[in-house]
C-alpha cells in the first residue's frame, strides 16, 4: 500500500466536492491558479459560494471536533466581508493508505472518506502569522443538505446584508 501524494489527495477533494454538489443539482468550477484562496466555486440561480479545499489522512481533533491550520493569507482572503461569494473551507478525511480510498463493489463504486465545513467569511482576524487553526465541527459535514444551507446564506447577504459586528451563520 503506497501513501498518497499532495496531488492525490487534491484530486480525490475535487471529485467528492463535484459528486455532492452534482447530486445537490449545483454547477460546480474549478479554478486553474489558486490566487484568491478558492479551489471551487458553486453556482446556483445566480448565486455562488467559494470554497477552499483541504485532505488528511490524520486530522487534529480538538473537543471532539476537528481543526486544521490554514495559511494566514488564504483564511483572510475567505474571511474578507466585502467577499461577493461566502468564503468556506472543506476538509476530507481519507485512510492513510491510497489503496483503502476507492472500494470497487460489483454494481457502485464507493470513495472511503468524509469531509467537514467551516464558514470562514466574517471570522475574527487570525491567531497566528503564518497560520491560524480552523475549527470544523464534526455536525458540519459536507453534504448536498449543507450545501443548500451556504446557499441560503448568500442569499440572506444579498438581501439583507451583514450590519458590522454581525456575524452570519
Amino acid at each position: 500500500m503506497t501513501e498518497a501524494a499532495s496531488w492525490q489527495k487534491e484530486q480525490l477533494s475535487k471529485a467528492y466536492m463535484l459528486a455532492v454538489a452534482t447530486q445537490g443539482g449545483y454547477t460546480i468550477a474549478e479554478w486553474n491558479v489558486d490566487k484568491d484562496g478558492v479551489d471551487v466555486t458553486l453556482r446556483s440561480n445566480g448565486l455562488m459560494v467559494d470554497i477552499q479545499l483541504k485532505c488528511t489522512h490524520g486530522p487534529r481533533k480538538s473537543r471532539g471536533d476537528f481543526t486544521f491550520d490554514l495559511d494566514v493569507k488564504t483564511y483572510d482572503k475567505l474571511r474578507d466581508p466585502d467577499r461577493s461569494a461566502p468564503g468556506y473551507m472543506a476538509l476530507m478525511v481519507v485512510p492513510p493508505k491510497l489503496d483503502a480510498w476507492i472500494l470497487h463493489e460489483p454494481e457502485r463504486l464507493l470513495i472511503a472518506c468524509h469531509a467537514y465545513w467551516a464558514k470562514l467569511q466574517d471570522e475574527p482576524s487570525p491567531t497566528g502569522t503564518t497560520t491560524t487553526s480552523v475549527r470544523l465541527p464534526r455536525t458540519q459535514t459536507l453534504t448536498t443538505v449543507s450545501l443548500k444551507h451556504m446557499f441560503e446564506v448568500a442569499l440572506h447577504r444579498i438581501r439583507y446584508g451583514v450590519e458590522e459586528g454581525e456575524a452570519v451563520t
